[in-house]
């Protein structure tokens, strides 16, 4: 063990190429290393193993029989050592785990029938746990490393620690009853904030994008019904004299057959990112970067556009 502690593994790797090419300078090109350097290495390497190693016979540089011995062994050992730093292949077809994502009700809509049919054909033993939480305990789950990935509308400043990855831009759409609008289907500025409104949020008191909106603006709505989740959102619109502001593609699965009509706010609602969150310390992990591929080519290929990197 003392004389493991003389030699460090960059020692070794020039040894292989040594004994290998049996030519310093050959050595030096394999390693990317100048011929200097390697010489010296040479010279370290041969009072570490008290034998020359290499030896000059009619001309070329010929092995010991000490190096000769040392070949078959050495390169075992750093096919050994790199097996035990390389990253293991992930074969979703065969992979059994249980990934921990969080989101909200919209990013449930939007992520999991896809994520859910990918797996069900690609990777059936892959298993999900969904919860749903607040912005701030999404992030606190990812950096504590109780949630694999999180996914919401996330802003900067982030720590250090987190990676994140924009999947699309979405946008602001206003619903209402489609018997309650004009023939031309929207609202002006004054009828909009005359009637009362619909708000999906974790909490009444949380900050959003419409409100701030209309903050800027210096105006205020009515909200009529705060609710936590979409399940029943759209439906309390309908047949009342309600508007619901949303991102677009929380309505996907309400327009077939239903009396809501879709139209533009008529304050300018800024878009926003909606990505995915994880911690720095999954990015050696292969079957996590399997599993964001996957989500990021699902909503590339559903014709979400996703913006420039």
């Amino acid at each position: 063990m003392n004389k493991l502690r003389r030699i460090d593994l960059n020692l070794l790797v020039t040894l292989h190429a040594l004994l290998v090419e049996k030519h310093v300078s050959r050595a030096a090109q394999r390693l990317h290393k100048s011929q200097p350097a390697v010489s010296h290495a040479l010279a370290n390497l041969r009072i570490i193993f008290d034998d020359p190693l290499l030896v000059r016979r009619t001309g070329k540089l010929e092995l010991t029989s000490r190096a000769n011995e040392l070949l078959p062994p050495l390169t075992e050992a750093l096919h050994q050592l790199g097996m035990l730093i390389k990253q293991p292949a992930f074969d979703p077809a065969q992979a059994k785990r249980v990934f921990r994502l969080a989101m909200s009700d919209y990013g449930s809509r939007v992520i999991l029938p896809g994520l859910v049919r990918i797996l069900r054909s690609n990777a059936p033993g892959i298993d999900l746990q969904v919860v749903q939480a607040s912005r701030t305990s999404m992030l606190t789950g990812v950096q504590d490393g109780d949630i694999d990935m999180a996914f919401g509308v996330f802003h900067s400043p982030l720590s250090d620690e987190l990676r994140t990855h924009t999947l699309f831009i979405e946008h602001f759409v206003c619903a209402a009853d489609r018997n309650t609008l004009p023939k031309e289907g929207g609202l002006e500025k004054t009828e909009w904030l005359r009637r009362p409104h619909v708000l999906v949020a974790m909490q009444s008191s949380e900050s959003n994008e419409i409100e701030n909106t209309l903050h800027r603006e210096g105006v205020t709505r009515r909200v009529a019904m705060t609710l936590p989740h979409w399940g029943v959102a759209s439906r309390v619109v309908e047949n009342t004299d309600l508007i619901l502001t949303a991102a677009r593609r929380s309505f996907d699965l309400f327009l077939e057959d239903s009396p809501l009509q879709l139209f533009t706010p008529p304050y300018p609602i800024d878009p926003f990112e909606f990505s995915m969150a994880w911690h720095s310390r999954r990015e050696s992990d292969a079957g996590h970067n399997w599993m964001r591929r996957a989500i990021i080519e699902m909503l590339r290929e559903d014709g979400t556009k996703e913006p420039d990197e």
